[in-house]
């Protein structure tokens, strides 16, 4: 866990550094015990175990992740941005356009929700588990 001392913005760019990096026990240091993690068009999960799951699932069949900021601001303990995630998979690119919100507390992440379109997700993964090309 960060010291409380940490501003939001950079505790959110520590845990997108880790994510690309796929170094899930630094990104999951960056987290409250209790931490929701709400992917918008999903439930909600909460707690590390199950968000550690959750990321190695995203994570391990990339060979590379980028989450690429388009814009960000943080206002008080709350941090909004919205980013381009990037997954790898076998040579091919998925990219997802998100708009995330991170609430912090005594310098760990409490609150993580993204939203996004599941049927960007769906379609682009589809292409690639099933060998046709998607965005390069």
């Amino acid at each position: 866990m960060k010291a409380p001392g940490s501003s939001a913005l950079n505790i959110v760019r520590e845990l997108f550094s880790a994510i690309e990096a796929k170094d899930l026990d630094a990104a999951m240091s960056l987290m409250a015990d209790d931490v929701s993690y709400e992917n918008m068009p999903m439930k909600p999960i909460t707690g590390k175990p199950t968000i550690l799951r959750v990321l190695r699932g995203f994570l391990e069949p990339a060979q590379e992740v980028e989450w690429q900021i388009v814009s960000e601001c943080e206002h008080g303990d709350t941090v909004y941005n919205e980013r381009l995630d990037r997954f790898n998979i076998g040579g091919t690119w998925l990219e997802l356009p998100i708009s995330g919100v991170f609430r912090i507390r005594n310098g760990a992440i409490v609150l993580w929700h993204d939203y996004f379109d599941m049927s960007t997700y769906t379609e682009q993964l589809r292409k690639i588990t099933s060998g046709s090309s998607a965005k390069s």
